[in-house]
C-alpha cells in the first residue's frame, strides 16, 4: 500500500442507523436519499484501521465515508487501495482464496459479464452472506474492494448464530443456510 490512505465509501440502509435512530432516519425522510453522515469521525473507524493494519502488518489510517441511503437493510462497502505495483489479478484470486477460501459464508463475485458482475445487497438479503469483488485499475495502481452483506442477519444476528454454534460444538451454518430474499 503507498502512503496515500485507503478510502472506504459506505453505504448503509436505515437498519445501520442503530436502536436509537432520529427523525432523518424514518423512512418518510430516507426515500431518494443518498447522504453523508459522519464523514470524518465515524465510530468504526477504529475497528477498520485495527482490521486493516493486522492483514497489512503496519499501522493504516483509513479514510472511511458512512452514507444513508433509500435501502431499509443493507450495506454496501467500496473500498480504494492505491498500491507501489499493481498485483496481478490471478494474485488478488489467490490473495481473496486464502483469506476466505475455508468461510462457509463469504462468496467472492467476480462475473464478466452481465447484472452479476460485482456484488450486489439485493443478492444478500436475508442471509449470513458476505459478497466480496474487485477489480484491479492500472492507470491508478489502485485496487478497487467491494462488499455487499444484509446487516440485520450478517451484521448482527447472523453472527451472533454463528458464534453461538461454533461455541456449542454445532455445524457452523446450523440455522444460517436461508437462501436470499431477492434471489437471481
Amino acid at each position: 500500500i503507498r502512503d496515500v490512505p485507503p478510502v472506504v465509501d459506505a453505504k448503509i440502509g436505515s437498519s445501520g442507523a442503530g436502536a436509537e435512530g432520529s427523525v432523518v432516519d424514518l423512512h418518510s425522510f430516507r426515500t431518494y436519499v443518498v447522504r453523508p453522515y459522519e464523514p470524518v469521525h465515524h465510530r468504526h473507524i477504529a475497528e477498520i484501521e485495527q482490521e486493516l493494519s493486522r492483514l497489512a502488518g503496519r499501522r493504516v489510517k483509513v479514510a472511511f465515508t458512512p452514507h444513508a441511503v433509500d435501502l431499509v437493510r443493507g450495506i454496501f462497502a467500496t473500498g480504494h487501495v492505491y498500491a507501489e505495483a499493481l498485483p496481478a489479478e490471478v494474485d488478488m484470486w489467490r490473495y481473496f482464496r486464502a483469506l476466505y477460501g475455508d468461510s462457509k459464508f463469504i462468496r467472492i463475485v467476480r462475473d464478466r459479464l452481465g447484472i452479476s458482475r460485482y456484488p450486489n445487497v439485493k443478492y444478500v438479503l436475508g442471509t449470513n452472506l458476505v459478497d466480496l469483488g474487485f477489480e484491479l485499475d492500472p492507470r491508478l495502481n489502485r485496487v478497487v474492494t467491494f462488499a455487499a452483506i444484509d446487516n440485520l442477519v450478517r451484521g448482527a444476528s447472523g453472527q451472533a448464530v454463528q458464534a453461538f454454534n461454533i461455541a456449542m460444538g454445532f455445524p457452523e451454518v446450523e440455522g444460517l443456510r436461508q437462501i436470499p430474499l431477492a434471489p437471481l
